[in-house]
């Protein structure tokens, strides 16, 4: 047979992807997104608190910190996903019944919060060492000039790596479906995954790709939206022929992130 013609049968099948496109709309979206967001915003969470102990000047709050980093950035995704899923499913049973769904966002969450902390560290640190003196010399107690001055503004130059890390775990929620999610509670993979084990063709699984491209190409573009923002401040509206670069107004660097 053609190999062109197999490999277009295989991936290509559009009956295959119109039938599986309703479900994906409808059940792989909304899950996909409820488990990446709500892990962004639990693992920043943790990973505001993993900043401060980081910089802490007390070894009991700064060493558990980089043990947490180090297991949870150096553990595979879905290694974390299954330790986390299969380990705690007793206690879960007793929480919430036999639902593997909170378990994943869990998981997803404890793997988001190593990198965010880390994220966060680099964005606090690169505040300057003078704005917290001034803080403290205004009377502002070291929690308090932090959490008032130092971080909002950290916060503000860490945003293109946090939004990275972001599509890093719209990625990541694929793997959740290591867990056996019930079938309402399928993300995009795992939706593609059983159209294609059911008619034995892999258009689905090159639609469900798609889905994540669409989500995760337009997020790169506000990446680089927000870092060209930050570098340059707002649009030149002086005299023609400015050049950009002399109108660095804001800040000398958006902190990097880890991208994985």
């Amino acid at each position: 047979m053609d190999p062109l013609r197999t490999l277009w049968e295989t991936f290509f099948d559009w009956e295959s992807m119109r039938e599986a496109l309703p479900e994906m709309l409808t059940v792989g979206l909304p899950n996909t997104l409820i488990l990446a967001v709500t892990a962004a915003l639990l693992g920043s969470a943790l990973g505001i608190v993993l900043a401060v102990a980081g910089i802490s000047r007390t070894r009991w709050l700064r060493w558990p910190a980089r043990v947490w980093t180090d297991v949870f950035r150096g553990l595979p995704a879905a290694a974390t996903i299954l330790l986390i899923g299969v380990g705690l499913a007793p206690l879960g049973m007793q929480v919430w019944g036999p639902n593997p769904y909170p378990l994943g966002i869990l998981a997803l969450s404890l793997i988001a919060s190593a990198y965010l902390g880390e994220i966060f560290r680099s964005g606090i640190q690169s505040v300057e060492a003078t704005q917290l003196e001034a803080a403290r010399a205004l009377g502002f107690s070291w929690w308090e000039a932090m959490r008032v001055v130092i971080i909002p503004q950290g916060i503000r130059r860490i945003l293109p790596a946090w939004v990275n890390q972001l599509i890093a775990l719209i990625k990541d929620s694929s793997l959740v479906y290591f867990l056996g999610l019930l079938a309402s509670q399928r993300e995009l993979f795992r939706i593609g995954q059983d159209y294609a084990a059911n008619t034995g063709n892999q258009s689905a699984l090159l639609l469900a790709g798609l889905c994540y491209l669409a989500l995760t190409v337009p997020l790169t573009h506000v990446v680089n939206w927000i870092d060209r923002r930050l570098r340059h401040g707002r649009p030149a509206t002086g005299p023609a022929g400015d050049d950009p670069d002399d109108l660095d107004l804001a800040l000398p660097g958006a902190a990097g992130g880890n991208q994985r």
